[in-house]
């Protein structure tokens, strides 16, 4: 049974979170062409729903409204949402990986540049040493990091190989690695290949052989202005939240969110609520 939308609420700010989330059949995303307009609209969203997290979603600006998730591959929703998130990958569309809370995240490529200007890299390839040497990032991130520096794009059969974390005795060591690479946008899958048990597995890059003039284009962001950018793109999708909401989804530290907002509010950007903040309707 699907979810009561908050369309049927008589909460206004829930109705416009609606609007922005898709969640109304009239609004919903019909092909790829409109899950690549929804994905630049949003500047961020996570591909399915996730309990705990506000954030808008592909899967449910496909169905229309707040459907559950389900395990058949054949409900048309499940289907366009996955096919175009595997069609897209290597096509340049947007930015994809397990960023926000390690779940699958889509970030447009105008927002991007402000996530990569918080993250620790400069924009060279080694640039992951500093990061090792510093206690950071693990040796099991380090040498998966190494084998696509080395080697070039691998699927993830091929990659645990070349990183020594092959077997199911690494399987976990491995799949935290790569989440922790994916959160630093250090990596990123970049297509499908015809691998494994099940036939499918990502191929995996650089994120900065994917795209070798980020770091140039992050460079244009204070680390302020980057967080008041995510800020901004995050509540307008959103409408209002809580800093302890935003603290749990960007990982930020609460004073960080806290100037964030105060220069959204100067700016007239938000307002201040008895529940956190709210964007201003325009």
């Amino acid at each position: 049974m699907a979810k009561r939308s908050a369309v049927d609420s008589a909460d206004p700010r829930l109705r416009r979170r609606d609007l922005r989330y898709r969640r109304r059949p009239m609004l919903r995303c019909r092909d790829a062409a409109d899950i690549r307009a929804f994905v630049d609209d949003t500047g961020v969203c996570l591909l399915f729903p996730v309990q705990g997290l506000e954030v808008p979603n592909v899967y449910h600006a496909v169905a229309g409204f707040a459907k559950e998730t389900s395990p058949n591959h054949d409900d048309p929703t499940i289907s366009l949402t996955w096919r175009t998130k595997d069609q897209a990958l290597g096509q340049g569309w947007w930015y994809y990986g397990k960023l926000l809370r390690g779940k699958a995240t889509l970030v447009s490529l105008s927002l991007l540049p402000a996530f990569y200007a918080l993250s620790d890299n400069f924009g060279d390839e080694d640039d992951y040493l500093a990061e090792y040497q510093a206690g950071t990032l693990s040796a099991e991130a380090k040498a998966i990091y190494e084998a696509l520096r080395t080697h070039g794009p691998l699927h993830a059969v091929e990659l645990k190989r070349k990183a020594g974390l092959y077997g199911d005795e690494n399987k976990t060591r491995f799949d935290r690695a790569l989440t922790d690479l994916q959160g630093g946008l250090k990596v990123l899958p970049t297509g499908i290949a015809d691998a494994g048990a099940w036939h499918y597995a990502f191929i995996y890059d650089l994120v900065a052989r994917w795209a070798p003039t980020l770091s140039e284009q992050a460079r244009l962001y204070s680390r302020p202005a980057a967080r008041e950018a995510i800020l901004r793109a995050h509540l307008r999708n959103v409408i209002w939240a809580s800093p302890r909401e935003l603290e749990r989804l960007l990982g930020w530290r609460r004073r960080e969110i806290e100037t964030g907002l105060e220069a959204l509010v100067a700016a007239g950007v938000l307002l201040r609520t008895d529940d956190g903040v709210e964007i201003q309707e325009k």
